[in-house]
């Protein structure tokens, strides 16, 4: 079965800021169609769960209390790319809007939840490095993109 590197917040891992998950109600039709690699960049990098949220400032990634947590977020994303490239994973399924995972629009910096054009610090990298990167608004495009990869 093809790999596909997926948020761990959408496989049902509660890892997101506020503690929770993102679990896609889908999970088990990917899970018969594809090998699920779970990856959370956030954890990973070595923040916690539950911590406050943090959106892309500039070229820094910021926490709503001032933290700069820059140097996590990257080091979760070289993680998650390593885990990629470990597994075989030339596409991954990533949660929308994330300062890590966000693919083509993210929260834009104000804590407003006003989006903006751009990726998050991990699917920048992944795409960078040749990995396609769908987030779970493009199911069923992930879905067919993947079908035509076989």
């Amino acid at each position: 079965m093809k790999k596909l590197l997926i948020s761990a917040c959408l496989y049902g891992e509660k890892c997101r800021y506020d503690g929770k998950d993102n679990m896609l109600s889908c999970l088990d039709l990917l899970k018969d169609k594809f090998t699920l690699i779970p990856v959370c960049p956030e954890v990973s990098g070595g923040l916690e769960t539950p911590r406050n949220p943090s959106e892309i400032i500039g070229d820094r990634v910021v926490m709503n209390n001032g933290r700069d947590v820059t140097a996590e977020y990257t080091k979760g994303a070289e993680i998650a790319l390593g885990t990629a490239i470990e597994n075989g994973c030339d596409v991954a399924l990533m949660k929308a809007k994330s300062p890590s995972c966000g693919s083509g629009k993210i929260y834009d910096g104000t804590f407003s939840r006003t989006l903006t054009d751009g990726d998050g610090i991990t699917v920048g990298l992944l795409k960078k490095n040749g990995i396609k990167v769908f987030n779970e608004t493009q199911i069923k495009e992930l879905v067919e993109y993947m079908e035509l990869q076989r």
